[in-house]
């Protein structure tokens, strides 16, 4: 499916590290020129392509997403024996573990949170700020606020990746409830702000705009998730005579009938490996640091720490000085580092 072939390339994270000149407010030639090489450059099928060429501003958008996706995953699994990193995930995306569950929820996540942070920054030409008609966006938009158009991301969002073509496999079925659990999870940090203009900071006027929860926020929400995910299997529905998802009893399931998993549970088929030892999913946990009080035991499998003392230059004695900059003194300070054994 379309899904699968374009997040293959985008949680693989190659295109992250691929820089493209910003384009400007106007759409001359050599901006479009531009536009398309940018769109090129990504792995997209001819569909997508097509779609990227139509909607100026949308491959930086693409680009900043893989970014986010990529920082987010790495800081939530930071501690982790498996940290997230670019080594390996090529061949972990053709199995079936939590962790892949992981990575297409947090980069469907990104990508429905930056393609909606693009329209009220007003990056892409076809959207705007979020038009709710419960809210009172055009005043928004006057006081130099900008609802984020979070209907107009996920709309754009599922007809990019193509989800009305729905596998009938396994694993296929996985990998699309995963990435709408990572379109749930933004849609549901979507808050309601207000902003009063009345005098002396009185509240007799408001204007009110719908704004995303900062995403460090979401990858959080979708790491406890993945602490939580579901093993599921195939098993066939009578009542409709097609496939879907099973999981682990209930307690409110009757215990002959396996429970189908909830749209916002991380989903999984296989058990992960350990990470403990290089091989073709990580690096191993060797020389990673750690914390003695905290996961040394867990990150470095058994096999033991190293302790490294070293000294390490601060800032220190910071004063304000007149009229307008910061004087600091430079410190050092002896601190103890560990690191997993080989």
């Amino acid at each position: 499916p379309l899904i699968t072939f374009f997040l293959l390339g985008f949680l693989t994270g190659k295109e992250a590290l691929t820089h493209f000149p910003s384009l400007g407010p106007s759409t001359n030639s050599a901006q479009v020129k531009v536009h398309m090489k940018q769109c090129d450059l990504l792995k997209l099928s001819r569909k997508q392509k097509r779609l990227c060429r139509r909607e100026p501003g949308l491959a930086e958008t693409l680009r900043d997403a893989i970014r986010l996706g990529v920082m987010e995953c790495q800081y939530q699994f930071r501690s982790e024996r498996w940290n997230c990193s670019l080594e390996g995930r090529t061949s972990l995306l053709k199995r079936g573990f939590k962790e892949t569950a992981f990575l297409y929820a947090v980069s469907s996540a990104a990508l429905t949170h930056s393609l909606a942070r693009a329209c009220s920054a007003g990056r892409m030409e076809r959207c705007t700020c979020d038009d709710s008609p419960d809210l009172e966006n055009r005043k928004a938009w006057q006081w130099g606020v900008c609802g984020d158009n979070l209907k107009y991301s996920t709309k754009f969002l599922k007809k990019f990746l193509g989800q009305k073509r729905i596998g009938k496999d396994l694993r296929a079925k996985v990998d699309i409830h995963n990435t709408n659990v990572g379109i749930k999870a933004v849609k549901n940090g979507l808050k309601t702000t207000c902003k009063c203009h009345g005098v002396s900071g009185s509240c007799a006027v408001r204007t009110c705009w719908k704004q995303l929860s900062p995403f460090h926020e979401i990858g959080r929400l979708l790491k406890l998730r993945y602490d939580d995910a579901v093993k599921v299997f195939s098993t066939t529905n009578d009542a409709v005579g097609h496939s879907e998802l099973a999981g682990p009893q209930r307690h409110s399931h009757s215990p002959k009938h396996p429970a189908s998993p909830r749209s916002t549970d991380l989903v999984y088929v296989e058990d992960s490996p350990s990470f403990c030892r290089p091989s073709k999913y990580s690096l191993g946990t060797a020389g990673r640091t750690c914390s003695r009080e905290g996961n040394c035991d867990s990150m470095c499998c058994g096999r033991g720490y190293n302790t490294q003392s070293r000294l390490v230059t601060f800032s220190c004695h910071c004063q304000v000085q007149w009229c307008c900059y910061v004087e600091c003194q430079q410190c050092m300070q002896e601190e103890t580092v560990y690191s997993c054994k080989q």
